[in-house]
């Protein structure tokens, strides 16, 4: 299950990453197949990368269901300089998505604060879904842009721009506002509808666009197969 490299020079590899690859070992007993146990195979140097030993290089993530694009930093100088970037929302990102039932409108926001609980992933999932009825730990802002570009009986193709970057934010945000994406098992709430012969959640990050050292980088993935047949089948 190795990401594909898409490009790599002296400062960056772009990698896409598969669905099913987790980014990094939530701890040292946690040893296991991920994409930085991949990336410090295949350039070792990277380990000293960053400011965390269990995610060396690692400016922003992807979940571990979802596939696409992903910068690493290959030297801290850029480390810092995505960080940063990422920071002031001045990287793009854009994602492939398909949602459950007929979005109304075909484009708009969604700008509704997150909540987290705790530090990890677990406790920030048991959070999240209550984030907008109240839940507990500190608001924080999260911006979702959308455009509609496809539309099926049941679903709804979305192109989807984040502007913020907190953990499961599309997937929390589409499922307030009654859309949640196809195959969700954990935000899809009880209806957890999927299209025939998919396994896992319908979203996919297709475009990545940064500046580095002066050089405007841009890069696009096409739909992986399964979501490819999926959308046939509809």
């Amino acid at each position: 299950m190795n990401p594909k490299i898409i490009y790599e020079d002296e400062n960056v590899i772009v990698i896409d990453k598969p669905a099913g690859l987790t980014v990094h070992a939530s701890d040292e007993r946690h040893k296991r197949e991920t994409l930085v146990s991949f990336l410090v195979e295949h350039h070792p140097p990277l380990k000293n990368i960053g400011e965390n030993a269990l995610r060396p290089g690692i400016v922003h993530r992807l979940d571990k269901e979802t596939s696409g694009l992903m910068v690493i930093a290959k030297n801290n100088e850029t480390f810092f300089d995505l960080k940063k970037q990422f920071q002031e929302r001045k990287i793009e990102k854009k994602y492939i998505a398909l949602v459950s039932g007929a979005v109304e409108k075909n484009e708009g926001i969604i700008d509704t604060p997150l909540i987290k609980t705790g530090t990890t992933t677990r406790v920030m999932n048991g959070a999240a879904n209550q984030s907008l009825a109240g839940g507990s730990g500190p608001n924080r802002s999260a911006i979702t842009e959308y455009k509609v570009i496809g539309r099926y009986s049941e679903y709804t193709l979305v192109e989807i721009r984040p502007k913020t970057g907190r953990q499961h934010q599309i997937r929390v945000h589409f499922t307030s506002i009654n859309h949640p994406i196809a195959c969700d098992k954990l935000y899809g709430r009880k209806a957890k509808k999927c299209p025939a012969g998919l396994t896992r959640h319908f979203l996919h990050a297709y475009h990545l666009k940064f500046t580095l050292k002066n050089a405007l980088m841009e890069f696009e993935s096409e739909l992986p197969k399964d979501l490819a047949d999926a959308l046939k089948m509809l």
